[in-house]
């Protein structure tokens, strides 16, 4: 069995940066869960649980939400880096998959609505699971789905109205996505756009861009 691993630091980058405030409902404990998750995506093994622990809490408390149960997704499938045994580690990442797909065939017309940290589920609960099937192995044949979830972020004309942090966030994954496809040019373009605009990841994408030069 190969070994499980890919850079959910990418994804820390990301999330981290958008600083948008959540919503009033439950913000404590969607506040705590998202930081354990932070702290998890970046590196921090013994926040994996907790973070899937209190996402999985928070879903099953609030079953129709879609962006609680990506986040629960997320988090489970990172618990794969945390075991040896080929077994769980498929265990973990197919059973966040699931949660993902689910969350995914959630998504409605009613979900356009500003839900969590002021943007709407439907762009939330996308750019999730984009961003946790773009950094799974290609074992799991999840990249061109993830692919797609992320140009349908940008195509979306709800993303002019999200808030900025997220906006950066997801400009910024889209020129990660072209750099790695070598696709310099747009990769040029997507981090210029993330400082230009003057979001929070504007000093990662000047790092990116200095890759380029």
């Amino acid at each position: 069995m190969s070994k499980i691993s890919w850079p959910y630091a990418l994804l820390a980058a990301l999330l981290c940066a958008a600083a948008w405030p959540a919503r009033a409902t439950d913000a404590a404990a969607f506040d705590a869960a998202f930081q354990q998750f932070q702290r998890a995506a970046a590196g921090d093994k013994g926040a994996i649980e907790p973070a899937a622990q209190q996402f999985g809490s928070l879903s099953a408390a609030e079953p129709a939400d879609p962006v609680l149960l990506a986040y629960a997704g997320a988090a489970t499938s990172m618990r794969a880096t945390t075991t040896w045994l080929p077994w769980k580690k498929m265990s973990f990442a197919e059973d966040g998959l699931a949660q993902l797909d689910k969350a995914l065939a959630m998504l409605a017309p009613a979900h356009e609505q500003p839900l969590h940290r002021g943007t709407p589920a439907t762009l939330e609960t996308r750019f999730v699971a984009a961003n946790t099937f773009l950094v799974l192995p290609s074992m799991f044949n999840r990249q061109p789905r993830g692919a797609k979830l992320l140009d349908e972020l940008l195509a979306s004309p709800q993303l002019a109205a999200a808030p900025l942090g997220f906006r950066g966030a997801v400009w910024l994954r889209a020129g990660v996505a072209a750099l790695n496809d070598k696709r310099t040019d747009d990769a040029r373009r997507w981090f210029q756009q993330v400082i230009s605009s003057g979001a929070p990841q504007a000093p990662a994408a000047q790092a990116k861009l200095k890759e380029l030069s």
